[in-house]
């Protein structure tokens, strides 16, 4: 009853505030970010040289385009039986015609009714939309029949990423702050602007020892971490040079230390990576025998090797896992709009991941979930920038967050949810998930309880006016993250990232915030 009255209590203080009858209390400013009298942000840098990164640079181009609209290329109308195959012959179809200016294909449009899928339908070719005409129960659905464990619609590209030979050369600093797009190498006379690099970072024994993970305290199948495990490759793009300073298109979202390897950058390339497909206007269902049956539909969209893609306006209901799943090699895709709802399966670990994200500058907005365990979740070694925004999670068995294995540069923002939110040292749980991430920014979120913790080197983790109880982690000992504004209801930065997203398009955060 507490729970629920402390919400009715927001709900109360804003209704009357904007009936005249009571007045907001002071703005709370945090001391990292803050606005100027001319209406800019101003960050703030640690003791370091630390800032937090500018999250805004995420999702479809970037959020420097809207979602296309595009005219219907082909319809089909559901038949009877499994229309696994009816729906693929039609993507096949569409596959088959030119790219137009925009990188677009075709539109495939499934009319209203039901399409029962005993398998996974495929989009492998760049440039296709598919759509219903509604992700109400009554319009298009499709209903995943088989049971066992698989994707509704699989978003799947192919190969990876591959280093230019001979292009790999060393940063020069001794040290690279979170939040800095500036990088000095040794030489960069063969990079040009434009070039896709990676910012490789690679991992250390001595790093390793440094975090505390070859010391995890050891249960049946617990994994001690080890240095090849940790080489982190983050994905940018030069906008500038200057002499030997590279500048990128995205923050630094973990430290780079010269006692720990320092860092190097390289160009690549990825041919196989589709892009410009959206999902969107659909209901996504699967049948299940009990609550707790595991064996069923999976995941109702799932995406990798694809980039600058979308997921719009879809429900999924009943699944046995997740609504969409972001894959390792997805990159700037949006996720929109979308509703995982009613899971069924067992209650445990590994099953209801109602939003999960294991790929690089992602967006997931305005997302509800109910009855999942972890509704907003990254896995291991998730190299970011990426953002969790204007999400509500509710009936939660668990908790929202990095959920192991060092994810690097998430922000939480206005995240709502009846569960827990959770950033810190996991240590044995699993199979040994250690310290969840590192650069992991709460603002503005509402939970029943909160762990955020900072790990003992290579960066912090910062809840910054969370609403909810403050807990201890699951392990004594771990040092406590940056906290800020706790239960403060009128932060003067209400948005961390559509205050980034206005400043980077030039807009007066004086006059959009009043």
């Amino acid at each position: 009853m507490a729970k629920r009255l402390s919400i009715i209590t927001i709900v109360f203080m804003v209704a009357s505030v904007v009936c005249g009858q009571t007045k907001m209390p002071p703005k709370f400013k945090s001391s990292l970010v803050t606005i100027s009298d001319d209406g800019k942000l101003v960050y703030t840098p640690d003791e370091q040289g630390n800032i937090l990164p500018d999250f805004s640079r995420v999702g479809y181009h970037h959020g420097d385009k809207p979602i296309p609209q595009y005219a219907v290329t082909k319809y089909i109308s559901p038949i009877e039986g499994d229309n696994t195959a009816h729906i693929q012959q039609a993507i096949d179809e569409i596959s088959q015609l030119p790219l137009d200016e925009n990188g677009h294909r075709g539109t495939l449009l499934l009319k209203s009714g039901v399409y029962p899928v005993a398998g996974t339908v495929f989009v492998k070719t760049s440039g296709i939309v598919i759509k219903g005409e509604g992700s109400n129960v009554s319009e298009t659905v499709l209903l995943g029949t088989t049971h066992k464990r698989y994707p509704i619609i699989h978003v799947l590209g192919e190969g990876l990423p591959r280093e230019e030979s001979g292009s790999r050369v060393a940063i020069s600093d001794d040290f690279v702050p979170v939040g800095t797009f500036k990088l000095k190498v040794s030489s960069a006379k063969a990079f040009k602007v434009g070039d896709h690099v990676m910012v490789f970072r690679p991992g250390t024994q001595n790093w390793i020892h440094d975090i505390k993970m070859d010391q995890i305290v050891e249960r049946q199948g617990t994994r001690q971490w080890t240095a090849k495990e940790y080489n982190l490759a983050f994905e940018r793009q030069i906008e500038k040079i200057e002499g030997d300073y590279i500048y990128l298109d995205n923050p630094i979202v973990m430290q780079m230390e010269k006692q720990y390897g320092g860092g190097e950058i390289y160009r690549y390339s990825y041919e196989g990576r589709i892009r410009e497909v959206g999902i969107e206007d659909l209901c996504i269902e699967s049948e299940y025998n009990a609550y707790d049956d595991p064996e069923h539909a999976w995941t109702a969209v799932l995406v990798d090797k694809a980039e600058n893609c979308w997921v719009s306006n879809i429900t999924a209901r009943h699944l046995a896992n997740t609504g969409v799943f972001c894959e390792r090699y997805s990159k700037n895709v949006t996720v929109q709009n979308c509703r995982c709802l009613e899971a069924k399966s067992i209650i445990t670990g590994g099953y209801r991941y109602s939003f999960y994200n294991n790929g690089q500058q992602n967006l997931f907005l305005n997302c509800i979930a109910t009855e999942g365990r972890h509704d907003f979740v990254t896995g291991s070694r998730v190299m970011g920038p990426n953002v969790f925004y204007n999400c509500r999670a509710s009936q939660t068995y668990s908790d929202a967050g990095p959920h192991h294995r060092w994810t690097c540069g998430t922000l939480y923002d206005n995240i709502v949810t009846d569960g827990e939110i959770n950033v810190q040292d996991r240590g044995k749980m699993g199979s040994g998930h250690g310290w969840a991430g590192v650069n992991q920014v709460l603002w503005n979120c509402f939970a029943k309880t909160c762990i955020v913790q900072s790990p003992w080197v290579s960066g912090k983790n910062y809840s910054i006016g969370t609403k909810g109880r403050k807990v201890r982690g699951a392990l004594e000992g771990r040092p406590d993250g940056v906290w800020e504004g706790q239960n403060e209801t009128n932060l003067e930065i209400r948005s961390l990232y559509q205050a980034q997203l206005l400043a980077r398009k030039g807009k007066d955060l004086m006059l959009i915030n009043r």
